[in-house]
């Protein structure tokens, strides 16, 4: 297990925790504070400026009234000389519109140029219109914002003219600024502090966490020595206590469970059956190297599978059905490459009360057993059958001499020709078989020679051609050059009579058998190919088999014991060679044997 990280930390988190909810108290806090601080200041600075033109409103409507019926430039210059000196302090300009949005007096020195021009503001507008103040914050030329109020002046219940006032309330805003500078900085060190009290608090609640993670660790990796320190009386300590005692009976469970393993783990390891365990659901559990041999797979593909599944059961068994099963079974996993067959033998493992808790599978290769009992059968099957027909034609024959036939002179000499024929056969079969038994049992030894491949075949194909009872063309494509390789001449001579004979037997009249020899590197590779009915594509690996004919009642009319093409395997083998076929149903078949080659110095050759 890693170490966790500071950031990762239950500490850590309750620091984190501790600081949000110190945040979020002192944000909302704050948050109240500046809003009603703020409304505060703004209320108070504009109550500040309305105080003082209050004054300056009542001036101003009295000496409208008074000089209504004056001269205009006397009216200017009276309301001139009562703003006049206004433009100081929090009030920047201070004008007076009449009810025709005209400026009468400003008390802007540098505005004065404005006085008899119509005013521009829409806030005046609304105010004159109205009959109710307008206020609003702007920003002046400067970008600093001011506070800008239109209030009517009104005298007998008419609205006779308006005060246009622009206060600077940016120093409200600087001051607001100053505030939450100092607040912030409140807040800051009100977080600074309670960061040191989160860590020094929630270390003393993650230490003793942190030992007993620290003892669970080395637990897990089997050490149990250790213990936990208890820090106090509290729910923490009452846990490290348990924990401790936890540890003790852990390893005392730790070590009768080593124990009970080692003897089970040597049990297993010995045997040379496979064995599997279940739990009571029939997922895997347990498995031995044995039983991983026999089902080809790595421990950690198994474990968790179903049984049913591995065995291949799942579609004629339940796992209620094993654990009621009282026999064997034989399960079949042979391809047609290789035989594999197992004996699985199933015991329920179950408590005392009768409760099953799994089940236990022994798998035993019974392949090889398999395999010797179903070639002595057929081995049996095949011989009593090949000797059957003939004794069977020679008992008939026999007896119909024996009733009278024997004394015609041409029927006895015909029934008597059957009889020598189908005996002549019963020898050749015993003879393959004997010989056959002889190679099975390597009781024959072979005298190699160096002989010229070439010249040797050649001899046999015409010694074949030369007694041939077909209209068969015989095509050799030799190498000219001679092919020098160690033989028995005797066994391979078998061998390519075995293979031409087959080849003229099912080859028809007009057909052809060809004769190729290539010498590659390492080996001499020799083929006959014929132009027969050839065999079906599913049966060409099997004709090297004991007994075993494509087409049975035809090959046992022509004479055939089934042997040669077995036995012609055997005799190459014998040689460090190979043999094969090659065919195409209705086209012909082309059997394949290599040997050995290697060249041959003339000095040794002719030593």
């Amino acid at each position: 297990m890693q170490k966790v990280r500071f950031y990762k930390s239950v500490q850590m988190k309750i620091v984190l925790i501790y600081m949000l909810l110190i945040i979020i108290a002192m944000q909302i806090m704050g948050l109240y504070f500046a809003n009603k601080l703020e409304a505060t200041l703004k209320t108070n600075f504009e109550t500040s400026i309305l105080e003082r033109l209050k004054i300056v409103e009542f001036s101003v409507k009295e000496e409208m009234n008074k000089t209504q019926n004056e001269d205009g430039t006397q009216l200017e210059d009276n309301l001139s000389s009562i703003i006049n000196g206004l433009s100081s302090g929090d009030i920047t300009e201070v004008q007076i519109i009449s009810t025709h949005s005209r400026i009468l007096a400003t008390s802007d020195e540098n505005n004065q140029k404005s006085i008899g021009q119509r005013s521009s503001e829409a806030i005046v507008q609304s105010a004159l219109n109205s009959a109710t103040q307008m206020e609003n914050i702007a920003l002046d030329d400067s970008s600093k914002r001011i506070w800008v109020v239109a209030k009517p002046i009104q005298s007998g219940g008419k609205v006779i003219g308006a005060l246009y006032v622009k206060a600077n309330i940016e120093s409200v805003f600087d001051q607001m600024n100053t505030i939450n500078k100092i607040l912030a900085g409140g807040t800051a060190l009100a977080l600074l502090i309670t960061m040191v009290l989160g860590i020094f608090i929630s270390k003393t609640i993650t230490k003793p966490i942190s030992d007993m993670r620290r003892q669970a660790q080395a637990m897990a990796k089997g050490n149990y020595s250790r213990k936990v320190k208890v820090y106090g009386d509290d729910e923490i300590g009452q846990l490290a206590v348990a924990f401790n005692h936890l540890t003790n009976r852990l390893q005392e469970a730790q070590s009768t469970t080593e124990g009970e393993k080692r003897k089970l783990a040597s049990v297993l390891t010995n045997m040379t059956d496979g064995v599997i365990a279940t739990d009571r659901k029939g997922k895997i559990m347990l498995i031995n190297a044995p039983a991983q041999k026999l089902l080809k797979s790595e421990q950690n593909e198994l474990m968790g599978r179903s049984l049913t599944a591995v065995l291949g059961l799942d579609e004629e068994y339940t796992f209620e059905d094993l654990i009621h099963m009282q026999e064997s079974i034989n399960l079949n996993f042979s391809t047609l490459e290789q035989p594999y067959i197992w004996r699985a033998t199933f015991s329920v493992i179950q408590k005392e009360t009768g409760f099953v808790n799994g089940l236990i599978t022994v798998l035993h290769d019974i392949t090889e057993q398999e395999k010797i009992e179903m070639e002595r059968r057929d081995f049996v099957s095949n011989v009593s059958h090949e000797l059957r027909t003939p004794l069977t034609t020679m008992r008939s024959y026999l007896e119909a001499l024996s009733d009278g036939a024997i004394n015609e002179p041409e029927l006895g000499k015909q029934f008597l020709s059957v009889a020598q024929t189908e005996t002549e056969r019963m020898i050749r079969l015993v003879t393959d078989l004997l010989q056959l038994s002889r190679m099975d049992s390597r009781e024959y030894e072979l005298n190699t020679d160096f002989v010229d491949f070439v010249k040797f075949f050649n001899r046999i194909i015409d010694r074949f051609e030369m007694a041939k009872s077909k209209e068969i063309t015989f095509i050799r494509e030799l190498p000219v050059t001679p092919l020098y390789v160690e033989i028995d001449t005797d066994k391979v001579t078998q061998v390519i009579d075995n293979i031409i004979s087959n080849a003229q037997k099912y080859s028809p009249d007009g057909g052809s058998i060809r004769f190729t020899v290539t010498a590659n590197d390492g080996e001499l590779l020799v083929e006959i190919k014929d132009t027969g009915m050839g065999i079906p594509k599913e049966q060409v690996d099997r004709i090297f088999d004991r007994f075993y004919r494509v087409d049975r009642a035809r090959a046992r009319s022509m004479g055939g014991t089934g042997l040669g093409l077995a036995i012609s395997r055997e005799m190459i083998i014998a040689h460090n060679g190979k043999i094969w076929a090659e065919s195409i149903e209705g086209k012909g078949t082309s059997i394949f044997f290599t040997l050995p080659y290697g060249l041959v110095d003339e000095e040794d050759e002719w030593d």
